[in-house]
């Protein structure tokens, strides 16, 4: 093993390749987590409510485990179990043609998309950080950001089973200065949450309406904790540009109702993620742009 990793150390592209393999499985997880986690949350919150209001359980109420190891992965439209071999990230998708290989049903694009984004993202972050501490605590963030920016996209949700246990974690990695130390995380996480806990409520007050959920606040707090309060600038303003160009053209070009939400999540995993990947160089040429 310590060959192993020796050998990971001293070649790179040995490194960033097993990076890039390591990301395509973790993609196929993430893309469990993205359809099951909801429904987890809503069987959930269901079953609270019955015990709440004293109610017998519902007959929908699943008799079976349903969780994201059990049942095992299966077509949606035959429910015909997957076997291993056709469920190898992008390849079996290829080989398969895009179709079930029992009834024929399509089989979605973004499933080999996700897995090939996670490995991309993945192999960016190794080659940006080398063989350090680093890197394991960037890759976890980025498979956490992709799994909460596509569940917010499908269900308008950030879950706190996976912003929550995350956030903690920048907290905790401070204290060994993986990104930052722990005052910076600490005042980053409660600057990052009341920012935006500001704007929520100073938007309700004038126009009487709702213009972002709770899990935003989280997710700018869980960023404030892994880079610090001062991130949070290069964050906000990114994740508000790119949230007003793509809202700006899915009104325009993609006929989306004005009144229908858009999620911010997704702009802020964005703006979150490349901050931490150049966020001290883009503040440090725009420092040095503006002092010239």
């Amino acid at each position: 093993m310590t060959e192993i990793f020796y050998l990971l150390e001293q070649q790179p592209a040995i490194f960033i390749s097993t990076i890039f393999i390591l990301g395509l499985l973790i993609g196929s997880f993430l893309n469990v987590v993205i359809h099951r986690l909801p429904t987890m949350m809503n069987t959930e919150w269901r079953e609270q409510c019955h015990s709440y209001l004293a109610l017998e359980q519902s007959k929908d109420t699943q008799a079976t485990p349903y969780n994201l190891i059990t049942p095992a992965s299966h077509c949606p439209s035959c429910e015909t179990p997957i076997k291993p071999w056709q469920n190898i990230p992008i390849i079996s998708y290829l080989l398969l043609r895009g179709k079930c290989k029992h009834c024929g049903s399509a089989i979605s694009i973004r499933y080999p998309l996700i897995e090939l984004l996670s490995a991309l993202l993945s192999a960016a972050v190794a080659y940006q950080f080398g063989w350090s501490e680093q890197t394991v605590a960037a890759l976890i963030l980025t498979w956490a950001l992709i799994a909460l920016s596509m569940i917010d996209i499908d269900h308008q949700l950030l879950p706190d089973q996976i912003s929550l246990p995350v956030l903690w974690l920048g907290l905790l990695i401070s204290l060994n200065y993986v990104f930052v130390g722990p005052e910076q995380s600490i005042a980053g996480a409660a600057a990052g949450y009341l920012f935006l806990w500001l704007v929520y409520h100073g938007f309700r007050l004038i126009t009487g309406k709702e213009g972002m959920g709770y899990g935003d606040f989280k997710l700018l707090a869980l960023l404030g904790a892994w880079f610090g309060w001062q991130q949070l600038p290069l964050i906000i303003l990114v994740s508000s540009l790119a949230g007003a160009i793509i809202g700006v053209s899915l009104i325009v070009f993609a006929k989306h109702h004005k009144d229908k939400p858009i999620p911010f999540g997704p702009y802020l995993a964005i703006a979150g993620w490349i901050s931490m990947m150049w966020g001290n160089l883009i503040i440090a040429s725009y420092m040095g742009w503006l002092l010239y």
